[in-house]
């Protein structure tokens, strides 16, 4: 609730990423600008009657003349219209301050302020609002769901881009269907258009991202993003010297026999099997007998890489996954924030139903990467790591990125 007290404390921390100070006799295009992208951060309060330095100015409109003039704001000069919550406070200084205060997650991103006679989309970083590139705004509709990127088309792919080794295996051996003969090439074409793996673009066939992520001969040809860095190093911090290093690259899911024999692993898979090359062991005595086990838990391991997998922002491009094994943990670097309603709160909760990447999720769960009831984080990571060391685990959320951190116990 906003009062005095909520106020002081506010305008002491100065702004930041969801902290905006204004004076009151700025031009309405500026309150509309700074509400665009805050809304399409996460939302935070303006305080109109402040200066940048901190200092209290005060209100110069009249009560009714401020609130009418930042509701016609937020009604005429940001598409989509809100309705914020507006407050009148009386500052520590005895001059009033008013707070408009704008919600964390709301459904219509991209919010798009009014600019003379365009309209454009803003973005927060840190405590400086500025246009956002063509790049964010893509990420700003796949987060409202307005466009999912993993179902769109990649250029300059097509039918000829998949390893159908890969996609009959799954049709036939993962999902048990009866599928179209290897050399029935339009009946192929036609399953994968209706699972969303070819999509039409422009008249012409496209691999979707997703198609290409999990079936491609070559996904990062067209997707450089589409992989993981994973490095091992020798102390607790980054360095140059490292143990162990590897790109990996490759399609998701592994090639499996008819008998589920791995014939060809993925992208999951390898980064498993680095971090169980290169986690180390504990031991201790027992009963005088000396005991020894890995540093991880094999189910933390898997479900970090695969919430990874599963959960980053493929839009985000240029950044791959990042599997980092240090002397005193393991962390696990997903590019992107968390899609939208999920929390780190619920994902301990084992409340979390939804994701970025719904196809990727679904395909995954065919393979057995991905548990059925969402509770992968709270049974997997969380209690296997409780039972194994006895540690907690780190799940956080930064600006562009989520990092799931396990700790070792020396």
């Amino acid at each position: 609730m906003m009062n005095q007290s909520r106020l002081s404390e506010l305008v002491a921390g100065g702004e930041g990423s969801r902290v905006e100070f204004k004076r009151d006799d700025c031009h309405a295009d500026d309150i509309a600008k700074e509400m665009s992208a805050l809304l399409n951060l996460e939302g935070g309060a303006i305080l109109l009657g402040v200066e940048d330095d901190g200092q209290v100015s005060g209100l110069i409109r009249t009560r009714k003349d401020a609130e009418e003039w930042v509701m016609n704001i937020a009604r005429n000069n940001l598409q989509p219209a809100i309705i914020p919550v507006w407050t009148l406070i009386t500052a520590e200084e005895g001059k009033m301050v008013g707070v408009i205060e704008l919600p964390a997650d709301s459904p219509g991103k991209p919010y798009k302020a009014k600019r003379g006679g365009s309209w454009v989309t803003y973005s927060r970083v840190g405590s400086t609002s500025r246009e956002a590139t063509r790049e964010e705004e893509g990420r700003l509709y796949q987060a409202s769901k307005l466009v999912r990127y993993e179902i769109k088309g990649v250029p300059d792919t097509g039918f000829d881009s998949f390893d159908l080794d890969r996609i009959r295996t799954y049709f036939g051996d993962i999902l048990k269907r009866q599928s179209p003969s290897r050399s029935d090439m339009e009946n192929w074409r036609k399953l994968l258009c209706n699972s969303d793996l070819l999509v039409e673009s422009g008249g012409n066939l496209q691999a979707s991202a997703a198609g290409l992520l999990l079936f491609g001969k070559n996904p990062n040809r067209r997707l450089p993003q589409a992989g993981v860095t994973a490095v091992a190093f020798a102390g607790t911090g980054k360095d140059y010297n490292t143990v162990d290093e590897e790109r990996i690259r490759g399609p998701l899911a592994s090639l499996l026999s008819r008998r589920g024999a791995v014939q060809d692993k993925g992208v999951i898979d390898l980064a498993i099997d680095f971090v169980q090359r290169n986690m180390g062991s504990t031991a201790w005595l027992e009963s005088g007998r000396r005991r020894r086990k890995k540093a991880f838990p094999p189910d933390a391991v898997r479900e970090a890489v695969v919430n990874a997998v599963v959960h980053r922002d493929y839009a985000r491009e240029g950044t791959d996954i990042e599997v980092s094994l240090y002397d005193d943990r393991l962390e696990v670097i997903s590019p992107g924030r968390l899609p939208n309603g999920v929390t780190v709160e619920k994902m301990k909760e084992g409340v979390v139903r939804v994701a970025r990447n719904e196809l990727l999720k679904e395909i995954l769960r065919d393979y057995g990467y991905v548990e059925h009831y969402g509770m992968g984080v709270r049974h997997r990571i969380i209690e296997s790591m409780r039972n194994h060391n006895g540690t907690e685990p780190d799940l956080i959320e930064e600006d562009h990125r989520f990092i799931v951190r396990l700790w070792k116990v020396k």
